[in-house]
């Protein structure tokens, strides 16, 4: 498994929440088994403490996300290394079990799950799969979308830097909103022009003829 793909469990777990609309999916132990993947051997050591915990991490991963968005890159690096100074991970070599086209085993880096309990071991791998791609494609490619009341994280992999939303939906929904904000712009600088017109003419038709 690529380390890159760790950041995913950063991103997921940062939105099991939406706090401008009020929503927390991340309330019961089966939710948070969720964050795990059903049926994996860590989502079935999570206890109901997790819950609390997970939630208290999210909160910290969040502050690195908007840190990040807001252009605080020095803020953002130190929090994510705070995080990780408190839930280390033990990377290992794996893919014995995997062989590439010449069935040579396909050697990766795998990040062993030795953690005490279900939170410290979902916690040491998003950070470090956030770590892996902050220092990869930069602290700027760490976003919260601009579509609201959404605020998703995300991680920008485009190869142009061009994210902005968290999903195409909210892209869309954002694109939409945008069209119809430009239409009544114009709509009311239309009908201002015409008042303005209308006016001018009144004006000069009130004016005697002698004036004109």
């Amino acid at each position: 498994m690529e380390l890159a793909y760790y950041s995913e469990y950063a991103v997921r777990l940062v939105n099991s929440e939406q706090p401008d609309r009020g929503t927390d999916a991340l309330t019961s132990v089966e939710a948070a088994r969720e964050l795990f993947g059903p049926g994996t051997q860590s989502a079935a050591r999570v206890v109901e403490a997790d819950v609390a915990r997970l939630r208290a991490v999210r909160t910290r991963l969040r502050g690195v996300f908007e840190a990040a968005d807001e252009g605080d890159q020095v803020r953002a690096v130190d929090l994510l290394n705070q995080l990780m100074l408190e839930f280390p991970v033990s990377p290992q070599i794996s893919g014995h079990d995997h062989l590439d086209a010449d069935g040579r085993p396909d050697w990766h880096m795998h990040l062993a799950d030795h953690a005490a309990n279900a939170t410290a071991g979902y916690s040491a791998t998003a950070c470090m799969g956030l770590a892996f791609q902050l220092t990869t494609l930069g602290a700027d490619r760490l976003g919260i979308c601009e579509a609201v009341p959404c605020r998703n994280a995300y991680v920008d992999t485009s190869t142009n830097r061009s994210r902005r939303y968290c999903s195409d939906r909210c892209a869309t929904r954002a694109n939409v909103a945008a069209y119809r904000a430009r239409k009544r712009l114009e709509s009311e600088r239309s009908a201002r022009s015409g008042l303005t017109q209308d006016a001018a003419h009144e004006a000069q038709e009130a004016t005697p003829a002698s004036e004109r």
